[in-house]
């Protein structure tokens, strides 16, 4: 690395840590002076009277009501919409947000102004949702397909598909020892964060195409700056790397951001050369990206800030918990160099103007809001056996009066910057103290009233009347809470119950999958035993592939969990259906359609056997079907007549989309006419698998209606997806030779539309799939997680 290069990081962070020396100098005359309370005092007590409601039986019913909703997020906007509170709790949530991620002072004119029409903009969006809530339509706004209809609104929908690719990637390599949903919630927060920087700054005068170009860079730029914390931050605190493998991994970053050059990799010795391979590659295209956004003349400013934040996160890093003598300068000054260069960053990131005062304001504001992050993660921070200003005091108070009291020192932040940063503005005196004061609540609420008082024993301010105000205020204080918290909130419970129904979905899959194999055999006829039962052996060496059993599976869920039919008795179905589709396949393969070497990961029957068997195997099989469904017979006959009826006609339509597919070979079809073609070859599979357990528990007709609907889009959903990986798949996956439709000259959707338009159609026919899903109100979410599985499987 070049000498002359680092002498000038060095130098860098020399005086940015000179500057954070002396505003923490400031800080500890301010905390042993206690001048912070006389001042917050006085604001506290102007500002409780808009918080702290007097008693009346109203007024007791009113704060019930309010805390029973409060931690669902549709009936808490409801319910401060019904009482007229939403404005408010919108404003101060808002004017937070502009403070600390935009670094804007509150007194000004044109901030107010942009405060309220981003206000007007939330509240009438989250009226509209509530009025679909109340309507019947449960779409959660954070959910991918009202992101991905929101992102047809901006004309960015193949940004939004590509991140939702790299999120996938991202969320598969993060190993098993760090936390995958805290690392998703944070990427997540970045981009969000990184798109309002850049909507905020963009006007309301650009062309919509220059919006859509500028929203389509934040959010790769919120991605490739978001990347660093699960990827560097969290990977080098897991400790999964190996003291040497740390030791390079730390080098290679401090050499990119002092050289302005990500260095190749190289030879990598340790367990983790697959993680760090990945990782690096990922890192280096973010870099680059960031890079290439940056003007000329910021680079070098982007860089420093950059430098700064991670080495005072090292610094942070390799502190030992265990050591009694680290000095006061030693557990802060990196807490205010890092929480004050990681929001100059993100300015820098999108190159936003800068405004008189901005670097300041953001420099003295740092450690107030990880003085908060750190008071919330102790006992997490305590369990890791991370140093923090809480985790340290915590063990070494009783037996080092010389250290400075972390909870002391953020109210001595907070008057600081209500006074000597902010002017003593009202508006901002207002805010601060809603978000301490909530801070407070949800962390008491969080952790129980034993816990937290044994906290309060141990850090409350040295002044009985003080602490009593504080604690006061938490008790009693109304309307301190923040929409970024309960969305926060709602997308960590969403997160969680996804995680759930997606481990239930995996469960359900392979318990059924297994089930499902072990009845398909079929025992070879006895009347033939004087030769040997070709098509009974042909017909299980099919069936003994390495098959998903989705149609089955579906079946099961629908029959079982939804209807509540017996479970033994819907084996006949079961197995119906998968003779059914095997024999699609067998078809399917034959030299004369598609001409397949390979189907579930072996030979095809053809191969192993001759085209014959393989014709006559497939012909079996959809008798083999049909018969199974004469064994229903604990259901009412005539539901199975019909059942047998449809089943007929379901065989004669998958037949007719398969000569559409062989028609279609060499000619250019419409996307009409594809996707009729799609729905006959591979919807209506899809369709059958639903409808025969509905038809079984003679459900009504609306039902079966939204059940073909969604069938329809799920089915075209699923067969772009084939398309997608006869171009992009692996072999070892997939189970089947890449590439066989461009060889047999088929149509389909990447050859129709290529491969940018194809992934935009599956993402629409999802869409379609999961709002008929919403309409219907299932008591299962298999469905939901089954469209989730059909988009990102890689097989």
């Amino acid at each position: 690395m070049n000498n002359e290069l680092v002498k000038k990081a060095d130098e860098f962070y020399q005086i940015a840590e000179q500057k954070a020396a002396y505003y923490f100098k400031s800080l500890h005359q301010q905390v042993v002076k206690k001048s912070y309370i006389s001042t917050l005092t006085r604001d506290i007590q102007m500002w409780k009277s808009n918080h702290v409601q007097r008693w009346s039986l109203l007024s007791i019913f009113s704060r019930r009501k309010k805390n029973s909703v409060s931690k669902d997020y549709h009936n808490y906007i409801k319910w401060l919409d019904y009482t007229g509170e939403l404005d408010s709790y919108l404003e101060r949530s808002i004017a937070y947000i502009f403070m600390r991620d935009l670094g804007k002072t509150l007194d000004d004119s044109d901030t107010e102004a942009r405060i309220q029409r981003t206000v007007n903009k939330l509240r009438d969006h989250l009226t509209k949702e509530s009025k679909k809530e109340k309507s019947g339509d449960k779409t959660d706004s954070i959910s991918t397909a009202n992101l991905y209809r929101k992102a047809q609104e901006e004309g960015i929908e193949a940004t939004m598909i590509w991140l939702v690719e790299k999120l996938k990637t991202v969320a598969s390599n993060i190993p098993a020892e760090m936390n995958a949903e805290e690392a998703q919630r944070k990427l997540i927060k970045i981009i969000a964060g990184v798109t309002m920087h850049q909507v905020e700054e963009m006007g309301e005068e650009l062309s919509k195409e220059a919006r859509k170009r500028k929203i389509e860079e934040a959010i790769r730029l919120g991605y490739s700056y978001g990347l660093t914390y699960p990827f560097i931050d969290d990977l080098l605190d897991a400790k999964i790397l190996s003291i040497d493998e740390e030791e390079k991994y730390s080098d290679l970053i401090r050499t990119t951001l002092v050289t302005g050059t990500v260095p190749e990799l190289g030879a990598w010795h340790g367990n983790n050369q697959k993680l760090i391979g990945y990782v690096h590659s990922e890192l280096k295209e973010a870099f680059e990206y960031i890079k290439n956004h940056q003007k000329p003349e910021k680079l070098k400013a982007f860089l420093d800030q950059a430098y700064v934040f991670f080495n005072s996160q090292e610094v942070d890093r390799i502190k030992d918990i265990n050591n009694e003598d680290y000095s006061n300068e030693e557990i802060f000054i990196p807490i205010i160099l890092k929480s004050a260069s990681s929001r100059l960053i993100t300015r820098s990131v999108i190159g936003a103007p800068e405004d008189i005062g901005f670097d300041n304001r953001t420099f003295f504001y740092g450690i107030y809001n990880q003085l908060a992050d750190d008071f919330a993660d102790m006992f997490d921070d305590m369990k890791e056996g991370a140093v923090t200003p809480y985790t340290y005091y915590m063990k070494y108070y009783d037996k080092r009066s010389d250290l400075i009291n972390p909870f002391e020192l953020y109210w001595t932040v907070i008057s600081n910057l209500i006074h000597n940063v902010y002017n003593s503005d009202t508006k901002t005196c207002e805010v601060i103290l809603d978000r301490a004061v909530n801070g407070l609540k949800r962390f008491k609420e969080r952790m129980g009233n034993d816990i937290y008082n044994e906290v309060m024993e141990i850090f409350s301010p040295k002044s009985p009347e003080f602490n009593k105000l504080i604690q006061d205020m938490v008790e009693k204080a109304e309307n301190v809470d923040f929409f970024d918290k309960l969305l926060r909130d709602h997308m960590v419970t969403n997160i969680k119950n996804e995680q759930k129904e997606k481990e239930e979905f995996s469960d359900i899959i392979e318990t059924v999958r297994k089930q499902v194999n072990e009845s398909l055999d079929i025992p070879k006829d006895e009347k033939v035993s004087l030769m040997e039962d070709f098509i009974s052996n042909a017909a299980n060496y099919s069936l003994r592939g390495d098959g998903k059993r989705l149609r089955p599976i579906m079946a099961w869920v629908m029959g079982v969990k939804e209807y509540g039919l017996k479970e033994s008795e819907m084996l006949p179905l079961l197995r119906s259906l998968e003779y059914m589709h095997t024999a699609s396949l067998i078809f399917d393969d034959l030299p004369a359609q598609d001409n397949a070497d390979i189907r579930r990961g072996r030979p095809t029957v053809h191969k192993v056997y001759n085209v014959a068997i393989a014709e006559l195997t497939g012909l079996f099989l959809t008798q083999k079907a049909i018969e199974e469904q004469t064994f229903l017979q604990q259901f009412d006959l005539r539901n199975v007549l019909k059942l047998i009826r449809y089943s007929t006609e379901t065989t004669a339509d998958l037949c007719k989309g398969q000569t559409m597919d062989l028609e279609a070979k060499g000619k250019q079809l419409t996307l009409e006419q594809l996707n009729m073609m799609c729905f006959y070859k591979t919807g209506k599979g899809f369709e059958a698998a639903l409808m025969m357990p509905a038809i079984l528990a003679a459900r009504d007709q609306v039902e079966m209606e939204a059940l073909k609907k969604f069938s329809y889009h799920a089915g075209i959903a699923f067969q772009i997806k084939d398309d997608l990986l006869d171009v992009e798949g692996e072999v070892r996956l997939t189970g089947k030779n890449i590439g066989k439709d461009a060889e047999n000259n088929s149509s389909t959707f990447v050859s129709i539309l290529g491969l940018e338009e194809a992934k935009k159609e599956m993402w629409q026919h999802y869409c379609f799939a999961m709002e008929i899903l919403q309409e219907m109100k299932l008591s299962t979410t298999f469905l939901k997680h089954l469209l989730n599985y059909i988009i990102h499987r890689d097989h």
